[in-house]
């Protein structure tokens, strides 16, 4: 594109928005689908059960270490449709742009889209986009449609955590969260940390092919590791009972969150899932997630009990370094806005 900044022409329909969908769009996005360019994408040879998700996107800033809202819009979506034990396979993208973009921005971002969905398998097959003036939003916000087929059987889902299942996490806990946090507000305590946004449906594949029977899978987006954990004990009516000391926290994250008074396991992550499945099986899903660079740091971190004398369904327990118990709650209020 010649142009420096996005213009309102952009979003008219006219002779400047198509080449301006062309010459971007089509070109980092290109697939036989997609090149057809009809109102809508024709999916052929797709068998059921499907799962299908869609999220929006307003991070700020637009980039940040370990990716862009680009990259985070395909690993979003294609992470909230592999928790359900399926393989995505298309995407659709809607992207609102304010007046004045830069254009070198709006073409990084595409591109490494473009080049994310490349990795994770996945084909973006439609969209749409839309360009309005100056102050009517916040640069760029992006849409998206992820659908898949389900290949676990029966599908994962937060209602089936069980007493004695192991609980597991792919990694670390808070990189997402606090790298936006410092790179916001140009805060140097946390210069080594990245975002640890990735696509996690290589990894999900894997643990549905050899392990098999995996109960619940879900990422820890916002509100964390501890926001999620209880939403799963309230969906299945059970406790979770995690151990602190064994959840990976990274010393950056540690260090910035003990400056800034936030709490890691309340942070937003964009490339971890947490895995609950019976006992016997969680060495067998250990080892198949170190395989995978997502998943060189997981760890077990707990387990699921039924209801007790001094817990109550729905509860999560952290058991401290010093031998004490506390609830987690869920995460009250928004401890960081604009995250994803």
């Amino acid at each position: 594109m010649s142009d420096a900044r996005v213009l309102l022409d952009y979003g008219s329909g006219g002779k400047a928005a198509q080449r301006f969908i062309a010459e971007l769009f089509a070109r980092c996005f290109s697939n036989p689908i997609l090149d057809t360019m009809d109102d809508a994408a024709l999916l052929e040879h797709i068998s059921g059960p499907l799962a299908m998700s869609t999220d929006g996107y307003t991070v700020d800033p637009l980039e940040f270490p370990g990716g862009n809202i680009g990259t985070l819009a395909v690993h979003g979506t294609v992470n909230d449709v592999s928790m359900l034990g399926a393989k995505p396979l298309f995407m659709t993208c809607a992207f609102i742009l304010e007046e004045g973009l830069p254009m070198p921005v709006l073409e990084r971002i595409v591109q490494s889209m473009g080049d994310a969905a490349r990795h994770a398998g996945v084909q973006i097959v439609a969209g749409d986009t839309k360009v309005v003036p100056r102050g009517a939003a916040d640069k760029m916000f992006i849409t998206t449609t992820g659908l898949g087929e389900v290949i676990a059987t029966p599908a994962p889902s937060g209602r089936r955590a069980r007493p004695g299942d192991a609980i597991l996490v792919s990694g670390s806990m808070g990189d997402h969260g606090l790298t936006i946090l410092s790179r916001r507000e140009e805060l140097s305590l946390a210069s080594a940390t990245a975002s640890d946004s990735a696509a996690l449906n290589h990894m999900v594949a894997a643990l549905v092919a050899e392990v098999g029977e995996i109960h619940v899978l879900r990422d820890p987006t916002r509100g964390g590791l501890a926001t999620t954990l209880n939403e799963i004990a309230i969906q299945s009516g059970v406790v979770c009972h995690i151990i602190e000391s064994d959840i990976v926290v990274h010393d950056g994250v540690a260090a910035g969150c003990s400056v800034l008074g936030l709490d890691p396991l309340y942070l937003a992550n964009e490339g971890k899932l947490i895995c609950i499945l019976p006992d016997a099986l969680a060495d067998k899903a250990l080892a198949v997630m170190r395989r995978f660079p997502e998943g060189c740091e997981a760890v077990r971190i707990g387990k699921v009990e039924a209801p007790g004398l001094k817990t109550k369904s729905g509860q999560v327990v952290l058991l401290t370094p010093l031998g004490g118990h506390r609830l987690l709650g869920m995460l009250e209020g928004e401890q960081l806005p604009r995250i994803c």
